[in-house]
């Protein structure tokens, strides 16, 4: 059997708009690990938001890329946290947050402390940002490098966000713009794709046998990657020109048929 390289995005491919998980999902998932397949769950969501979604899906060993591309974990259950870092690409986001603090002075900011949370000059509503929540001065977000940097602005719609980001020259970053006026900002040259890249060559698999399914603008450059990206039903024109096809949306449980035209 030709071993894939099964690259899956979380909320909205595999969780729906609730945040459940189907069934159905969670079986086709089984059935591709218990087909040889590697299963990584790929995401924007922190590392400590991301191992219970595993835990969900039943996935206790593997790999998945967290932080769009940031930082890569190994799942191993006899480890003493279920989990050990294996790279964590990091940047000074000081001269990013200036610049954007200038554009959005109102906007909320945070960065993420791997496996522990988020340093904060403002709090989240409750249940965007998983694990503890500490509350600095906007200055102490850059008081050493980061994995990402998260910007909420809802006063914005996402194409301000872009045109903002374009415009002010976040040249030295990584940004991907979320469906609401949100932003990750990432180091240079890192998404899900650098991550999935580097995992596919440890991994021995082969560029064809990779399959990625997103629906977010973060899911782009994965998408374009894969040997097969498929973008769900509901995600907007960008995500679906990445792909080489579209499935049904989430609450059609989409990623299902996908998942088991795979070989078994």
């Amino acid at each position: 059997m030709n071993q894939h390289l099964v690259a899956l995005d979380i909320d909205g491919t595999l969780l729906g708009y609730d945040g459940g998980l189907s069934p159905a999902v969670r079986d086709a998932v089984a059935t591709v690990q218990a087909a040889g397949h590697h299963v990584v769950l790929s995401s924007g969501r922190s590392l400590i938001a991301m191992a219970p979604v595993a835990e969900l899906l039943g996935i206790a060993t593997g790999w998945m890329v967290c932080s769009n591309g940031a930082v890569t974990v190994r799942l191993d259950p006899a480890l003493p946290q279920g989990w050990e870092l294996d790279e964590v690409r990091t940047f000074d986001p000081g001269p990013a947050l200036r610049l954007l603090r200038e554009e959005l002075p109102d906007a909320r900011y945070a960065v993420e402390d791997i496996g522990v949370g988020f340093r904060m000059n403002a709090l989240f509503p409750e249940g965007e940002l998983d694990g503890e929540h500490q509350l600095v001065d906007f200055e102490q977000l850059w008081s050493r490098e980061v994995t990402r940097v998260v910007i909420r602005s809802p006063e914005r719609t996402p194409e301000e966000f872009s045109a903002m980001a374009a415009r002010i020259g976040l040249g030295d970053v990584t940004y991907a713009v979320g469906w609401t006026a949100w932003m990750d900002v990432a180091p240079k040259g890192v998404t899900k794709a650098s991550g999935l890249e580097r995992l596919r060559e440890r991994l021995g698999v082969d560029p064809a046998a990779t399959l990625a399914v997103g629906d977010g603008r973060n899911d782009v450059d994965m998408l374009r990657w894969a040997g097969r990206g498929v973008a769900m039903g509901h995600a907007d024109d960008v995500v679906r020109a990445a792909a080489d096809e579209v499935t049904g949306t989430v609450d059609e449980d989409g990623v299902v048929p996908v998942l088991l035209s795979l070989p078994r």
